[in-house]
């Protein structure tokens, strides 16, 4: 092949990774200041997280557009496809990172005029934090195209779920201790069940990202709590 064709080819793949690290570095923030505008009932920040959501949508459909474009093309095959479907596969998973920072900013829009629930925020916000460093370190691990690190963030999801039976519980003895709270607890519950999502997501993207680098899929069972499905 020629080298002309085959730095071409590269430089595609580089530019196709850079987009999804730049999309990577959006949905982290819209994350964070999602988790921010929760914990302070921020109304300009939660406004700002939904409003913003329109550009990772864009950024998605961009990225999967070239994606298809390069494996239409170039037909690449081994290392070269896993690399252009991961670009794939992980713009879906952050783009629906960016849903689910919207609709914490949604749900925080509605607890501004709700009484405050300090202990179950802070533990909502304990949580939050928790997820946001999951998907930073595997946007890094990404990154520095370094499977042990995607590893370990896979092997870590434990760890959000019970977050989540913790909060969940929290929240049951918050309501039933007050009838009046239900409305702002249920709001609550949709807030924590989507941070934990967004575990579930960054979870994904450590497996594509171990795919894509050793051309195999994990092959333990995804490390999951069930007690609340039971």
């Amino acid at each position: 092949m020629n080298e002309h064709i085959v730095r071409s080819f590269e430089e595609e793949l580089n530019q196709l990774a850079a987009e999804v690290v730049r999309m990577g570095g959006l949905a982290e923030a819209q994350v964070n200041d999602a988790i921010h505008a929760f914990a302070r009932r921020d109304v300009t920040q939660a406004q700002a997280v939904i409003a913003r959501d329109k550009k990772l949508d864009g950024l998605e459909v961009d990225i999967e557009r070239a994606a298809i474009r390069l494996i239409a093309l170039r037909q690449p095959m081994a290392n070269d496809l896993r690399r252009a479907m991961a670009a794939m596969k992980i713009a879906m998973n952050l783009e629906r990172c960016g849903d689910l920072a919207k609709n914490i900013g949604k749900r925080t829009l509605i607890l501004v005029e709700a009484e405050p629930a300090g202990p179950v925020t802070r533990s909502i916000e304990r949580m939050g934090r928790l997820v946001a460093s999951r998907l930073k370190e595997v946007l890094d691990a990404y990154i520095a195209n370094d499977v042990d690190r995607a590893v370990a963030v896979w092997a870590s999801d434990t760890e959000v779920d019970e977050h989540y039976e913790s909060l969940f519980r929290e929240l049951l003895t918050y309501m039933m201790g007050d009838p009046r709270t239900i409305t702002a607890g249920a709001h609550l519950l949709f807030v924590a069940k989507n941070l934990e999502r967004i575990g579930d997501h960054a979870t994904n993207i450590a497996e594509i990202v171990h795919f894509e680098i050793t051309g195999q899929e994990i092959v333990s069972d995804r490390p999951k709590m069930d007690s609340l499905s039971q």
